[in-house]
């Protein structure tokens, strides 16, 4: 049992044991999805604060159908006719590939032969359809062609998108993304090809990178819906960075050919009366201004598989869920260990705020470099484990400091106390104060007379006499560094040297000084109270102190509930002996002071001493040399 006990009360330990479970706490709350949007949005905010790219050649043309091109043709949806011309005119530049990103599932006349001749003669143009039930069909003359890619878009609660799609199965067939089909015609041209990844087969590899499909619980997803081959958009290219054609400008013919040659050229609508918009990272409020159009969105998603095949960035990963738990964990260990070491509030609220800041930098460094290292949960043990320990830590100090009040505050000065609670992990042991052997310095006195005084004066009157020497005499020990330890009647035991071992002989000699000034200001204050109880006509009275030094035992004694520290040995008896010794002996004060020979080794001749003899005290067989202190030295 006491071996545990010392266990527990290693430092380690409990910083340790609180700071895990406070991790177990978090892995719960994240399991349960509870962190997923908070951690969403720190994604999303270190996807906005990714610095800009060097501005490069894009590879990509945005044909928009604006509200005013709609207007201008007079109608929507555009006739075969309308969309055939585009694409002719487009066509006379040698594109690499052409996205046609408007459903087409029924013809729209006139001009549809017209648009299926173009379609069926160009095998780089590729049409979008709806996958899945409820879905869009593309264009009855491409179907099972390789010309059709899927658009649907993977939202997250909340509305944004953050993933991509490259492959959807629906258990009778495999489509590929709209995108993935641009991408794939305009690496041709480079010598670059889809094919599985060598060591997983499983896996599609673009040139040398390879792209690992995401898990249900990757980064900060909790149970997320992985079906598909989805891999996270990193929206890299700048707001802005594509150039684009308003539709009329195509249709009329006022082209630029080196906009248009060798680019992937994406036809789609940015008008806000057509519904295809989406919430994007980048979208900070969910006001119509700051949705991003379809075809600007697989704009992106092209073009970063373009990176991937040319190998100029990397897709995004993530860690394994181990390798975050111990994140987590190792968070919940620093801020158990901030709320174990620092006590200042200030201190404390600037290590809180650094180590949050460190993590999140670390984060967001990390994310630079293509890893998403969840942030939040770290975060969140961080704090939570700071608090808890400091909780744990304040409730500990709280019994502690009542535990060393309960002995202490009335009994010695404020810079002792001061001292005992700095010093209170060396000072306690099971809660209280270690018993120790010291070197201390005893002074026991008490009132001469005080039996015939005591029978003099009227119990109310005798108790307020007494307690003004006793508090006078308290403020005189505790102002020389003495510790009172008792009260008996009208006796005073003090202790100097108490409750921190002293360590040399110099810090005992300054103990037994201390005492002995200490009992000559007894003495001066029992000649100040007897001047005034004779002005109130009350009894006066003398003192008698006697004083030894010497090797004691301190340490509390007593119950839980009654406990008081002590010093006890043989010490101690002795210094109560020279107290009582010869009750007739008197000198010309009203205060007598009779020390041993050992606490006169240490006064170095700063008093006035008069040697009375050596002699035998009640309750010892050795003799004592005493001696009786006049005053100090002058």
């Amino acid at each position: 049992m006491g071996s545990f006990q010392k266990i527990i009360r290693f430092p380690p330990v409990p910083v340790c044991f609180i700071s895990g479970l406070c991790f177990f706490v978090v892995l719960v709350i994240q399991s349960l999805g509870f962190l997923e949007n908070i951690e969403l949005t720190a994604y999303d905010m270190f996807t906005r604060s990714r610095p800009k790219p060097v501005d490069i050649t894009p590879r990509i043309l945005i044909v928009k159908i604006s509200e005013t091109d709609i207007l201008t043709q007079g109608r929507w949806p555009l006739t075969d006719a309308t969309l055939a011309h585009a694409l002719k005119n487009l066509l006379q530049h040698n594109p690499r590939a052409v996205g046609l990103d408007i459903f087409r599932d029924v013809s729209i006349p006139p001009g549809s032969s017209e648009l299926e001749a173009v379609l069926i003669s160009n095998p780089h143009i590729i049409c979008v359809t709806k996958f899945g039930s409820g879905g869009v069909p593309p264009p009855k003359i491409l179907e099972g062609t390789g010309q059709v890619g899927f658009n649907d878009m993977l939202v997250d609660p909340g509305g944004i998108i953050r993933r991509g799609l490259l492959f959807l199965d629906n258990g009778k067939q495999v489509v590929s993304a709209f995108n993935l089909l641009l991408a794939l015609h305009f690496l041709q041209k480079e010598g670059i090809i889809a094919r599985p990844d060598e060591l997983n087969p499983d896996y599609l590899k673009l040139g040398r990178t390879t792209i690992t499909p995401l898990e249900k619980n990757d980064g900060g997803y909790v149970n997320a819906d992985a079906r598909g081959y989805q891999y996270f958009i990193d929206f890299k290219d700048a707001t802005g960075f594509y150039r684009s054609y308003s539709l009329t400008r195509l249709l009329s013919g006022e082209l630029d050919p080196g906009d248009i040659q060798d680019k992937i050229v994406l036809i789609g609508v940015v008008a806000q009366s057509v519904k295809d918009h989406f919430y994007t990272p980048f979208s900070r409020g969910f006001q119509a201004d700051q949705q991003m159009p379809g075809v600007v969105l697989h704009a992106h998603l092209a073009s970063q598989l373009i990176r991937f095949g040319l190998h100029e960035s990397r897709p995004i990963k993530t860690v394994k869920e181990k390798q975050e738990m111990l994140f987590m964990l190792l968070g919940g260990l620093m801020g158990g260990s901030v709320g174990f070491l620092i006590r200042s509030p200030w201190r404390f609220s600037m290590a809180m705020a650094g180590g949050l800041f460190f993590l999140w930098l670390f984060s967001y460094v990390v994310f630079l470099n293509r890893w998403w290292i969840p942030v939040v949960p770290p975060s969140l043990t961080w704090i939570l484990s700071a608090g808890v320990i400091t909780a744990y830590i304040s409730s500990r100090e709280k019994k502690q400091r009542a535990v060393l009040m309960r002995l202490f505050s009335k009994h010695v000065s404020r810079e002792i106390a001061d001292a005992v609670w700095a010093q209170r992990d060396q000072f306690l042991y099971r809660g209280r104060p270690r018993p120790r052997k010291m070197p201390v310095t005893v002074l026991f006195s008490d009132i001469r007379g005080f039996t015939t005084i005591s029978e003099t004066l009227d119990p109310h009157v005798l108790i307020e006499w007494l307690n003004t020497y006793m508090d006078s005499m308290a403020k005189t020990v505790m102002a020389h560094g003495g510790v009172v330890d008792d009260y008996a009647g009208d006796g005073i035991k003090a202790n100097f040297g108490i409750p921190f071992p002293r360590k040399t002989e110099a810090e005992i000699g300054k103990d037994a000084i201390n005492a002995v000034n200490c009992a000559i200001s007894m003495g001066t204050e029992m000649e100040k109270l007897n001047t005034l109880w004779l002005s109130q006509g009350l009894p006066q009275a003398g003192i008698r102190i006697g004083i030894f030094t010497g090797w004691v035992v301190a340490g509390a004694l007593g119950s839980s509930e009654r406990m008081k520290y002590t010093t006890v040995g043989d010490v101690v008896n002795i210094a109560a002996r020279l107290e009582s010794y010869d009750k007739d002996f008197s000198g010309k004060n009203p205060w007598r002071i009779l020390i041993g020979e050992t606490t006169l080794n240490y006064l170095n001749g700063t008093f006035t001493i008069q040697r009375i003899g050596e002699t035998g005290l009640k309750g010892k067989k050795e003799k004592v040399n005493i001696y009786w202190v006049l005053g100090a030295r002058k």
